[in-house]
């Protein structure tokens, strides 16, 4: 049972396990896409906490902040009275071990390795937080777009793609990555797809010549993006360049989406890959 400030139990805590309901329970979140989800599911008002890198949407940036995603205050998260606290793979695992020794519920989320992953991680939070029709809602709706793009798709050629998620040192999707889904269900090829690790030399990215070059590192919003950009069109034998195919687009989307970020992601992706594919009309966010 959870201990509020000054050592008493949380009564709403004693659903333990169980689903709470969310008009009344009080949720810290120790990650951005867990408080994307729940605001996606309806449930931003009981969230009393989350870190300092939780910025979507807009609401989640006036919650309490109880630290980065690595470096929390316990202090801060015990003052709050929380019934539930949702960590991150990123969560330090002696923080979420003494939580739990101090008496409050904490559930860990992995990091999803697939689109499906990122559906089933949004069905267990909405399964939580007694919301699970409306997360088996918004899932059948991504899934429903995903499968439209899979369609769309289907009779076109693959096309070669570098999706660029690390600038210094430099980092690529790689199969065992959700973000690798991007490209496979866009309709093209990841030239990284065979790597274990997606640590790459530029020469690497050369020799495979892609078709498309996708920039999506932290950082754009400072110009990391638009320097990556400059720096791959200066190869002129380059494919992505030749062809003015290489595209900055927002970091936050394509490294860390909701089932319903990821669904309208991928439409701009493929768009990108497959201009003449008959998609549905996507507000892709690109930048200079």
């Amino acid at each position: 049972m959870a201990l509020i400030a000054g050592g008493q139990p949380s009564a709403r805590a004693a659903e333990a396990e169980g689903a709470l309901r969310p008009s009344q329970a009080r949720i810290v979140s120790l990650g951005p896409l867990i408080t994307e989800n729940i605001f996606l599911l309806g449930a931003g008002d009981s969230l009393v906490g989350d870190t300092i890198y939780c910025q979507r949407p807009e609401a989640a940036r006036t919650k309490e902040k109880v630290g980065s995603v690595q470096e929390l205050s316990i202090e801060k998260i015990v003052s709050l009275r929380p019934d539930l606290i949702l960590a991150s793979n990123l969560t330090p695992p002696q923080q979420v071990a003494k939580l739990r020794q101090l008496g409050f519920r904490v559930e860990a989320f992995r990091q999803p390795s697939s689109f499906e992953g990122i559906g089933e991680h949004f069905l267990r939070l909405g399964q939580m937080l007694g919301l699970r029709d409306r997360a088996e809602a918004i899932v059948g709706e991504a899934r429903r777009k995903v499968e439209a793009v899979q369609q769309a798709v289907a009779p076109l050629p693959r096309r070669k793609v570098f999706l660029q998620v690390g600038a210094h040192p430099l980092f690529s999707s790689i199969k065992s990555s959700f973000t690798n889904d991007f490209i496979e269900l866009g309709g093209g090829v990841n030239i990284a797809g065979d790597q274990v690790s997606g640590a790459m030399k530029t020469e690497q990215v050369l020799a495979l010549n892609p078709d498309l070059i996708i920039i999506a590192v932290m950082g754009s919003e400072h110009g990391v993006g638009a320097e990556e950009k400059k720096h791959w069109l200066s190869f002129a034998a380059l494919e992505a360049s030749r062809s003015s195919r290489v595209h900055v687009m927002d970091p936050d989307l394509v490294c860390s989406p909701s089932p319903a970020t990821f669904a309208d992601t991928l439409v701009a992706v493929a768009r990108l890959i497959h201009p003449e594919a008959p998609l549905a009309a996507a507000k892709p966010d690109l930048r200079p």
